[in-house]
């Protein structure tokens, strides 16, 4: 077993408390601006939705197995890989779907109903695909993974936030109108300063060991954003819906990814820093890809 398969992150149960009250409170914020008729969106793109969600949940994972299988990272950072493929599309994929001039309202179709479908698929994924790699099926058994008890975590940390803000959105939408940008500037401060000084508690095992995961991450979000991409392309669909898919494939929730390895995996080192280094460079990644797009107009449906 490697030895980043043995660190063991340094957070307290108050800390998780913390954070997972943060990352429902970003939910929260992230439903304010969706309406139902974005759920219905689905109705009417139905293909591009399809093919989105096909992406994120189906193709991303299976190709993320074949990819550690082929790279063999250490057991743990091959497990944090597979959990991020097991992820819904992160929270900042609207805007760069909208600055890559990208089908917007189809990014926030796929985020409202892949965040909705995460509740069952990162459990189930995760569960599957993890339980077919070798190493990362010892891990599961050795944590006891049960994937109800997982999805009962992730209905309560996505679906219950969501559902509040949903309700106020709909019911009360000059208070939502209120909440909007303070909701959003004070999620993501906070989530910010909340991983600032998880990192700072943790900064010897984060230089000891990022340098593991810099490649597999560089190529793991390139076959992300690809897959999404050129599975959009081979179903026929137009250059904006293309650029939407692959943003939404290729941003994850990453934050969801390590409340979920500090719940059940005890901050387990590797699958905690292939998370974390995800968490930055997918935006890093994703705004370099979104302006490059958007200095090209799309080609006409």
């Amino acid at each position: 077993m490697a030895e980043v398969d043995l660190v063991r992150l340094n957070f307290n149960p108050q800390s998780l408390g913390l954070l997972n009250a943060i990352l429902g409170f970003v939910m929260f914020g992230v439903a304010l601006d969706l309406k139902l008729a974005d759920f219905r969106g689905v109705l009417t793109l139905p293909r591009a939705t399809l093919i989105g969600l096909l992406g994120q949940f189906v193709l991303l994972p299976a190709f993320t197995y074949l990819l550690v299988l082929a790279i063999r990272p250490a057991p743990s950072i091959a497990l944090g890989m597979i959990l991020v493929a097991a992820c819904p599309g992160g929270n900042v994929s609207n805007f760069l779907t909208h600055h890559a001039r990208g089908n917007t309202p189809l990014s926030v179709t796929m985020t409202a109903i892949s965040t909705l479908a995460a509740i069952l698929m990162t459990p189930l994924n995760l569960s599957f695909w993890g339980g077919l790699h070798p190493q990362g099926a010892q891990i599961l058994r050795q944590v006891a993974l049960n994937p109800v008890e997982m999805i009962i975590a992730v209905l309560l940390l996505l679906g219950v936030p969501m559902a509040a803000g949903l309700a106020v959105s709909h019911r009360m939408p000059r208070l939502a109108a209120r909440l909007r940008r303070p909701m959003r500037w004070f999620g993501l401060v906070a989530l910010g300063l909340f991983v600032i000084g998880a990192l700072a508690a943790n900064w010897r095992y984060f230089l000891d060991y990022v340098g593991y995961v810099v490649f597999a991450v560089f190529l793991h979000n390139a076959l992300a954003l690809l897959t999404g991409y050129w599975a959009a392309r081979a179903a026929g669909l137009p250059e904006r819906d293309r650029r939407a898919v692959s943003v939404e494939v290729g941003i994850q929730n990453s934050g969801l990814g390590l409340i979920l390895i500090f719940n059940f995996f005890d901050g387990l080192g590797g699958m905690a820093i292939v998370t974390a280094w995800w968490g930055v460079w997918h935006l890093i990644s994703g705004l370099t890809a979104a302006t490059w797009w958007s200095r090209r107009a799309p080609a006409p449906a």
